[in-house]
């Protein structure tokens, strides 16, 4: 990046401060979602920004906790550690180390393309069943009442089934501080609603008193940068640490991605994983969990004046420099935290999107809507739907191409192929198909003319193929001619089958 886009602009400091100003709630209601205690997310949204900042290639994107890398982490680890325990921690902050060594070496490797795996159907029911699953598991907060493990939709069900357990106090707190957030999108896109609920519910229970459930003791102090991780847990965290890494970076990639065109900047994948990488293992080694970009942050750095990666850093700097104030935050009601946390993933369900993918092309519904009910039904463990949604959706490219479309005529008594589509190994039978039922029906044909304008790609089995059906032809006494060879088709055709003629 040149000297001109890292120079300092009046904008940065104060977007930076903006957003840290969102951020400091915000992380602390994620790492709650996460299993940490919240303190851990403040950890989290002090270091991940500043490592970020050094290799960022958008000077946009928010770096810190996010709803789906949160939830993806309880998924991960509350198998096998109870959440908010000292092991949990230690797990969490292995899961981001590793988190941050793959995207790391995909970035050195320069494999920034990877984030498009995840298909915009994967993505949208992915994304729409992790918002179900969320909001689910902040029900119990917003009443006020203790919910089980297991899927976050079963508990909430048993606590709503329950009233007697709910606390009467926190659900106007909790319904007044989602119309404060909601609302204050409203009023300006830079109103900071989530502070206010914040600042004016500290100042509820200082002076109303409060008997619901509050954040308690966060502790204090400055981070300590370790390496002394559960390392024995390795192997357990490897899966889903990949998924998070692919998972995690989508977002962001999308969200870069899409300000990058429309402030004509040139944004390189390959160094946004690095950065989102160093993130990682920062947060990691500081006793963070896995971080990832905010849309909703990075949309609020963007329009209060952001123009440099300047401006993330200075967001890392001030959460830095608030944590040892962090204990007046203690007396926070948890419905607050726990409201904002519905309302901000309220967005991720895009239920319009579903019904035009329906009308677009029912087999890529049909994965949005598989990804959406497996999210929710293997809630907490969504990594397992993300991965089932992957191939869910490979294998349905992999089923649309293996038909071809092969418009079939005799005109004279020479008979016409032209098929459409990608000429691979599992559609190269289709070819052959074709024309044993085109001569079936015209016995008397004597030539054979292929056209390959409507091919996309041909690999070497289907080459072969192609070869094999004219050589066929030819044998059994017809001439046969190829017509429209496709461009990206001339070297593979010209190798394997005009040097068999």
């Amino acid at each position: 990046m040149s000297k001109k886009r890292v120079r300092l602009h009046p904008g940065d400091i104060l977007a930076g401060v903006t957003v840290a100003l969102v951020l400091i709630p915000q992380a602390l209601a994620y790492a709650t979602l996460a299993g940490v205690p919240a303190g851990r997310g403040l950890f989290a949204a002090a270091l991940a920004p500043l490592a970020a900042a050094l290799f960022a290639s958008s000077p946009y994107l928010a770096t810190g906790p996010t709803a789906l890398t949160s939830l993806l982490t309880f998924g991960a680890l509350s198998a096998i550690a109870v959440p908010a325990s000292s092991d949990y921690v230690l797990l969490a902050g292995l899961l981001a180390f590793l988190v941050g060594v793959m995207r790391i070496v995909m970035g050195l490797v320069r494999a920034g393309p990877i984030a498009y795996l995840m298909s915009r159907p994967v993505m949208l029911g992915f994304t729409a069943g992790a918002a179900v699953v969320i909001v689910a598991s902040q029900i119990p907060a917003v009443v006020g009442a203790t919910a089980s493990g297991g899927n976050p939709l079963l508990a909430a069900l048993g606590v709503l089934r329950d009233p007697g357990s709910w606390k009467a106090e926190a659900i106007p707190v909790a319904i007044a501080a989602a119309l404060l957030i909601a609302g204050g999108k409203r009023v300006h896109h830079l109103f900071p609603g989530i502070l206010a609920a914040v600042v004016l519910a500290l100042g509820f229970t200082a002076l109303v008193g409060y008997e619901g459930a509050v954040l308690g003791d966060i502790g204090s102090g400055l981070p300590t940068i370790s390496l002394a991780l559960p390392w024995g847990s390795l192997r357990e965290l490897l899966a889903p640490a990949l998924v998070i890494a692919l998972v995690g970076f989508a977002e962001p990639a999308s969200i870069a991605r899409r300000y990058s065109i429309l402030d004509r900047l040139r944004w390189d994948p390959n160094r946004e994983l690095i950065g989102q990488g160093a993130a990682n293992l920062l947060s990691g080694m500081g006793g963070g969990f896995p971080v990832g970009g905010s849309l909703s942050r990075t949309a609020l750095a963007r329009d209060a004046g952001a123009r440099t990666r300047i401006s993330g850093a200075t967001t890392g700097l001030v959460v830095l420099l608030f944590l040892p104030f962090v204990t007046v935050l203690e007396t926070l009601p948890v419905a607050v935290l726990a409201a904002a946390i519905i309302v901000t993933v309220s967005d991720l369900v895009q239920v319009p999107r579903f019904r035009d993918y329906y009308r677009y092309a029912r087999l890529q519904f049909a994965v949005a809507l598989a990804t959406f009910l497996l999210t929710v039904i293997l809630a907490p463990h969504i990594e397992r739907a993300v991965i089932i949604g992957i191939l869910l959706a490979i294998l349905a490219h992999l089923w649309r191409e293996l038909h071809l479309s092969i418009p079939a005529w005799r005109d004279g008594d020479v008979l016409h192929l032209a098929p459409k589509g990608v000429l691979y190994f599992a559609s190269a039978p289709g070819l052959e198909d074709a024309f044993g039922k085109l001569l079936g029906e015209h016995p008397s044909a004597n030539g054979l003319n292929l056209h390959l304008g409507g091919l996309g790609r041909v690999d070497l089995t289907g080459a072969l193929a192609l070869r094999g059906l004219m050589d066929d032809a030819r044998e059994a006494g017809f001439e046969v001619e190829l017509s429209d060879v496709p461009p990206q088709a001339k070297k593979i055709i010209a190798r394997v089958v005009d040097n068999s003629a």
